[in-house]
């Protein structure tokens, strides 16, 4: 069956005190970062202390609404410049939720082959500094309310490279994948125009709340919701996985009506 979506312009707080306790099964969002980011409306310059105690609140209700058995996504990046504020807030959080898990969700690698040329992949943001080298990762942490949350591990798998594990090693029931461990490259898609194509400074690619939402596993019986909708990669995501139903807030009225017509492109598309 098709998700089923409810998208709300407005702000997350006063929205999920809307929500019914333990209603929601995965929750995947990156909240502003606090960095100066050039939001539409939003502005990104909070002090340290007061941005971190709105993130306890919101993060609060965020636990209220998780299932005893969900998982929370937080995707949240650094600047070279400020690079202890993912670790801060991890650290406030910490008397709400379990860290069970910590992906690096890498933008742009190099990889050098015993055998074959260099490679290089991705996309990143050149740093012109004396100091810093380019940064190409942010954090995604898996936050949960006990720690013990079991996952569908293979669910974003990758094939084995070497073929005759599949055959030694007990636990693969046969099959050709594996778990694919905490390092995930995740590309952004090439565009044409940043203004037409991704209307906003800091979106995540579809992909990487898909793997969230394949790693938390229930397909078709989840509700999933991103409190800060963004232009709506998270209610993608949400579709192409199978959720049951999915839950998102914007406060930006701009950015929401970008997020409407990706979901009803994308629902167009199945008729």
């Amino acid at each position: 069956m098709p998700t089923t979506f409810h998208l709300h312009l407005g702000d997350c707080l006063p929205g999920m005190k809307q929500l019914a306790a333990e209603s929601v099964d995965a929750v995947v969002t990156s909240p502003p970062y606090n960095l100066g980011i050039g939001y539409s409306k939003y502005k990104d310059t909070s002090a340290r202390p007061e941005f971190l105690d709105w993130c306890v609140e919101w993060a609060t209700e965020v636990k209220r609404v998780l299932r005893s058995d969900g998982s929370f996504f937080l995707n949240v990046g650094a600047a070279p410049k400020n690079p202890y504020l993912p670790h801060e807030l991890l650290l406030r959080l910490r008397d709400l939720f379990v860290l069970q898990n910590t992906f690096h969700w890498i933008k742009s690698i190099t990889i050098e082959p015993k055998h074959g040329p260099l490679v290089s992949a991705g996309h990143f943001k050149p740093i012109n500094s004396k100091r810093y080298v380019n940064d190409c990762h942010e954090y995604v942490f898996h936050l949960t309310k006990s720690g013990d949350v079991p996952l569908d591990r293979r669910a974003a798998g990758v094939p084995y490279q070497d073929k005759s594990n599949i055959a030694r090693w007990g636990h693969t029931g046969g099959r050709d994948l594996r778990c694919r461990g905490n390092t995930w490259f995740v590309p952004y898609e090439t565009i044409l125009s940043r203004d037409k194509q991704r209307p906003h400074p800091a979106t995540f690619p579809v992909e990487l709340a898909k793997r969230c939402l394949q790693l938390h596993g229930r397909e078709g019986a989840t509700v999933a919701m991103d409190p800060f909708l963004g232009i709506g990669h998270a209610a993608l995501a949400a579709a192409e996985y199978g959720a049951r139903e999915f839950i998102g807030f914007e406060i930006d009225d701009a950015y929401f009506a970008e997020a409407q017509g990706q979901v009803e492109a994308f629902e167009a598309r199945l008729l």
